[in-house]
């Protein structure tokens, strides 16, 4: 069952939330920090993207840059630009977009949960984004950006939320670069504390939705500490990670792209012909196609889209992994026709988030930059749930979630 509790989180003062707050680490480079970091001290950037104080081009894995994001975040207590809760809380953190608007609960989660499999993941990790995520943990003593973890609907769960967040909130506001409203609420109510406490303990699981590496980070430092402090007790803050919750049925996936730098030395007719080995190839013109449904792909090439539907017996309908679009795509195209190689390191592709939308693979292919681009359907949450709980893992760039979790709004201290 998942154990959870409340903290005493780290925030900004509410009229300097705005300043502090950004967008993950992990969704910006070194230089697109430094830009929109340029002119603002209290960014958050200086302590998860520290990089940014130094001369351009350090590298993000500098030992000084992690010295550094320890400095920036006891600067940032000295100066008052975040300040710690006086008791421990969860939180209700709600984001709106395009009219549609999830609310997910804040929490510390135990490290020993994703040890033992009830914090479930669907991806691999690579060791050196682990690697960082663990000395930027290690460095500030603190989990800096919620983890985001999804859990089945709870009517316990969401009266509360339909209470709490009919007060006013501690924090509001929009974003101008994307639209994005963004707002948390703190609980207060013993209550609704123990309740929500009570609601997690009755759950045999919670998924990881984004931040795997963030999570196993957090969970090997907690190991660590444990092991280092002879008076362990097992109550201590470095047992917990910081999490938001939200319930599945509240959850967008977007589709999660791929732009391709060559056709393997095939000419553009000898590419289709192979294709129509295991798809049925339809043309579908010049304007930007979009696939309708699983199992159906939208090829851009030479200024043309193409539908490709798989044809029957491409795929294992009973196989978790077997049957998601990423997958098939993977073998039939990306694999046996383009010879690929391992996808998370190939040089020959890049992978496109759809809240880009087709628009940018296009763009990407017109510019002489890409040679052809494929765009899939989006997996469902249960999708991903299933492979979780079968022990299996998605195959690389399957799953991309939106809106992304605004980091800065609360820090998790391990002391």
């Amino acid at each position: 069952m998942a154990i959870v509790k409340p903290f005493k989180g780290i925030r900004p003062p509410k009229n300097l939330v705005e300043k502090v707050a950004s967008r993950p680490y992990d969704v910006l480079n070194s230089e697109e920090a430094r830009a929109e970091a340029e002119g603002n001290e209290m960014s958050l950037y200086h302590i998860i993207k520290p990089e940014i104080d130094f001369e351009p081009g350090t590298s993000e894995y500098d030992p000084r840059v992690y010295a550094k994001a320890t400095e920036n975040f006891q600067k940032f207590i000295r100066n008052g630009w975040l300040q710690q809760d006086d008791a421990e809380h969860y939180y209700i953190y709600a984001q709106t977009m395009n009219g549609k608007t999830q609310y997910g609960i804040v929490v510390a989660a135990s490290v020993h949960d994703y040890q033992n499999g009830v914090i479930k993941k669907h991806e691999l990790t690579r060791r050196d984004k682990e690697e960082d995520r663990i000395k930027h943990v290690r460095a500030t003593n603190a989990n800096m950006e919620p983890v985001f973890y999804a859990f089945p609907d709870n009517k316990t769960l969401d009266d509360i939320i339909k209470k709490q967040t009919a007060a006013q909130p501690e924090y509001d506001f929009t974003l101008p670069e994307d639209g994005i409203r963004h707002q948390l609420w703190v609980i207060s109510d013993d209550t609704d504390t123990q309740a929500i406490t009570n609601a997690f303990a009755q759950m045999p699981a919670l998924y990881i939705a984004d931040g795997h590496h963030r999570t196993a980070a957090g969970a090997l430092v907690g190991l660590e500490k444990q092991k280092e402090n002879p008076n362990h007790r097992g109550d201590e803050e470095y047992n917990y990670m910081m999490a938001v919750c939200f319930q599945e049925s509240q959850l967008t996936i977007l589709d999660y792209n791929r732009v391709l730098k060559d056709l393997n030395g095939l000419t553009s007719e000898q590419f289709l012909d192979a294709l129509r080995r295991n798809f049925d190839v339809e043309k579908k013109g010049t304007d930007i196609y979009k696939p309708q449904h699983q199992h159906e792909f939208s090829l851009y090439l030479d200024g043309e889209w193409y539908a490709l539907t798989a044809k029957e017996g491409t795929f294992d309908p009973t196989d978790p992994i077997g049957v998601l679009d990423v997958d098939i795509s993977s073998r039939l195209i990306l694999q046996d026709i383009l010879q690929l190689g391992d996808l998370r390191s190939s040089s020959r592709i890049d992978f496109v988030g759809g809240l880009r939308g087709l628009g940018e693979l296009k763009r990407r292919v017109d510019s002489g930059e890409m040679r052809a681009a494929l765009a899939l359907y989006p997996v469902s949450m249960k999708q991903i749930t299933d492979i979780a709980d079968s022990g299996k893992i998605m195959p690389p760039k399957a799953t991309w979630f939106e809106p992304k979790l605004r980091s800065g709004l609360i820090i998790h201290s391990l002391a």
